[in-house]
């Protein structure tokens, strides 16, 4: 059985708290990355600098009249897929699927001919589910990560 859609909108600056709690929490969930985040505690803090811009939206999840923040996704005006982060109780409901497919539709709209991601290697299976193709490795701060692009069809 399909998970229903979850509401998605755009975030606000109240939101920051509650993005700051997925942030650290998705991020913190994958052992392979945990120690080098704790080791450099300025990765864990979200900042939201595009909140302001509208380019973060957001997934709620719970019961109606009761929704809070389980996910969400920023994009750039390059049409960039800068954060894509889903608290790790609410994975696998396909909220980080809805909200790509929302932020690759905000780019198609604005005339983008493709979404571009640099992903963590643990979500390879991820990205290639949702349609992005790899192009290329690109060397971040914390280690390897996948250059790929997802083509954006009108």
């Amino acid at each position: 059985m399909t998970e229903p859609a979850p509401a998605i909108r755009t975030a606000v600056p109240a939101d920051l708290p509650a993005l700051q709690r997925v942030y650290r929490a998705a991020s913190l969930s994958n052992a392979g990355d945990a120690p080098k985040l704790l080791a450099r505690p300025e990765f864990l803090h979200f900042k939201g600098e595009r909140i302001a811009s509208g380019r973060t939206l957001v997934a709620l999840a719970g019961p109606p009249g009761s929704e809070h923040i389980a996910g969400f996704a920023t994009v750039t005006g390059d049409a960039e897929l800068e954060d894509l982060f889903v608290d790790p109780d609410f994975r696998r409901r396909g909220l980080a699927r809805h909200l790509v497919e929302r932020v690759a539709a905000l780019a198609r709209d604005a005339g983008h001919p493709r979404l571009w991601v640099i992903g963590n290697t643990h979500a390879l299976a991820f990205y290639l589910a949702a349609g992005f193709v790899q192009t290329g490795e690109v060397t971040t701060e914390l280690g390897p990560g996948l250059r790929m692009c997802l083509e954006l069809r009108p």
